[in-house]
């Protein structure tokens, strides 16, 4: 239902009170498809599926969400009412750019950390109200998802440790607050912060911004005191630094630009004559 609702949010947004050309032309049949004009990584099956139910559209798949794809291809065939598929194109497309752009970002930083057991997770940092559709997308580039929200899991960033007098009090209090099943996450700046917050209990431990020797530091720590607690690197995560960072022992890294950093690759639809 939530995605039903979100198409039809995107779809009234574009057609606003009706299509000008439906109101002028025939309705016939047609076939249509989209093409890869570059390039990547595809997603936004599980989106247009929803979409196929909501209008009388036929979607023949040549590739799956995570399916790698050239340029040239076809990624899927189109039957339908000429009036409703040219009503939705512009619908159809960007769903389809959106969501492979991200994916086909997500895809190149999982390659670059293949092999080494490190996790690639998403962040926060999505664009406003498209959060499940972004994180949706890294999924299919072969990516995990970080927290969705505020209210699955307590991540303290800086911010809230300066609210914060006694973080070994705080966590006791927090213990017999939150779900049982609820992780809490620390961010830390430092050795010494990782230490603090290991010892008061936390779940997680976010190595903020820290270099890759004071990375690999607090990974050391918690190997001989904590091997429980998760480590998760970020910040400077780039396709650049990113193999080095997983050298140092973490088990995730979790980086914001695989979904605001993602540059739209190029698909187009087209009616065959």
């Amino acid at each position: 239902m939530l995605k039903e609702n979100f198409l039809k949010e995107m779809i009234a947004e574009d057609i606003g009170r009706g299509d000008l050309f439906a109101r002028v032309s025939e309705s016939k049949p047609i076939k249509a498809y989209i093409i890869a004009k570059s390039k990547g990584v595809f997603a936004g099956r599980e989106y247009i599926d929803v979409l196929a139910k909501m209008y009388d559209i036929s979607f023949e798949w040549k590739k799956c969400d995570g399916d790698h794809f050239n340029r040239g291809e076809r990624l899927v065939q189109i039957k339908g009412d000429s009036r409703v598929i040219l009503s939705l194109e512009r619908s159809i497309l960007d769903i389809v750019l959106h969501t492979s752009s991200i994916a086909t970002l997500t895809a190149q930083y999982v390659e670059a950390i293949r092999g080494t057991g490190v996790k690639l997770l998403d962040t926060r940092k999505t664009r406003p109200l498209l959060r499940e559709l972004e994180k949706y997308a890294v999924r299919c580039g072969g990516g995990l998802n970080h927290r969705m929200g505020l209210d699955d899991c307590l991540m303290l960033k800086d911010t809230h440790l300066k609210t914060i007098e006694d973080l070994a009090v705080f966590m006791q209090e927090v213990r017999l607050k939150i779900p049982f099943t609820a992780n809490v996450e620390v961010e830390c700046e430092s050795l010494e912060m990782a230490q603090e917050a290991m010892g008061a209990g936390a779940d997680i431990i976010m190595c903020d911004n820290m270099t890759l020797e004071e990375t690999a530091e607090v990974v050391q720590y918690r190997n001989a005191h904590h091997s429980h607690i998760l480590i998760e690197a970020s910040g400077n995560v780039t396709l650049g630094t990113i193999s080095q960072i997983a050298e140092t022992g973490v088990d995730a890294i979790s980086s914001g630009s695989i979904i605001h950093q993602a540059n739209w690759i190029d698909l187009s639809m087209r009616v065959e004559g």
